[in-house]
């Protein structure tokens, strides 16, 4: 890494899942454009689209490509999701720093992404159970998940392409796939959990009869995914 150019952990683990045979990388919400320029000062990457919804956000990202001088091998392109790409443009496509449910949002908007064999690390902020749920049913198959932590929040990365997977059970849309070496993992479901039992705690007090059904679906993932964390951690007790 170029001096000065320090990555946080979320951002550190995306660059480092970006596949070693991919040359051309579209970051799509790119914020400050810090993936990229990273990339291209590795070397790892000959050229990069970097992609925002919002004029500001692309304009911090031209001036960090100046700042370490890759700007001539990056293309700013200011647009909506993947329309900004054309089918073959990029070899790796990043879509992070969003809601699990816009990320979806984007890949049900461009379906040519599953058709062409593009590697996807995507990288939901929040709702990564919605997306987790999207991915088989939209045609995508999950290669590989992990966990990064930064400032007290567990991020999950998952590695995706087009292709078909059995649909994700609900245990499976909130504790992940793949996951089970991750040494994150127990901390990942027991944040899960917590997050679950509060949510059928507050459906307890409802009268709705829709709200008593909801509970008892959230209590069933709790029941499979106390399971997984009890397993975990008797794999890894020392």
């Amino acid at each position: 890494m170029a001096a000065g150019l320090a990555l946080g952990p979320r951002l550190r683990a995306i660059a480092d899942q970006v596949p070693p045979e991919c040359r051309r990388l579209a970051d799509i919400g790119t914020d400050h454009g810090y993936i990229p320029a990273e990339l291209l000062l590795a070397g790892r990457i000959d050229l990069a689209v970097a992609a925002d919804i919002r004029r500001e956000p692309l304009d911090h990202a031209r001036r960090t490509a100046e700042r370490w001088g890759v700007q001539d091998r990056v293309d700013f392109r200011l647009g909506d999701g993947l329309a900004v790409l054309s089918p073959g443009e990029a070899d790796c496509v990043v879509i992070a720093g969003m809601g699990g449910d816009a990320i979806a949002a984007i890949l049900s908007a461009a379906p040519w992404v599953r058709e062409d064999g593009t590697c996807l690390l995507l990288q939901p902020m929040s709702k990564a159970e919605t997306l987790r749920a999207f991915l088989p049913q939209g045609g995508y198959q999950v290669d590989g998940e992990r966990l990064a932590a930064d400032k007290g929040v567990l991020y999950p990365i998952l590695t995706v392409r087009g292709g078909a997977m059995s649909p994700a059970s609900p245990a499976q849309a909130w504790g992940g796939f793949l996951l089970e070496e991750d040494p994150l993992w127990g901390l990942y479901l027991q944040d899960r959990l917590l997050r679950l039992r509060k949510a059928a705690a507050g459906l307890a007090l409802a009268r709705d009869p829709s709200a008593a059904l909801r509970r008892q679906e959230l209590l069933d993932v709790i029941g499979g995914l106390t399971g997984w964390k009890e397993a975990w951690e008797h794999a890894h007790r020392t």
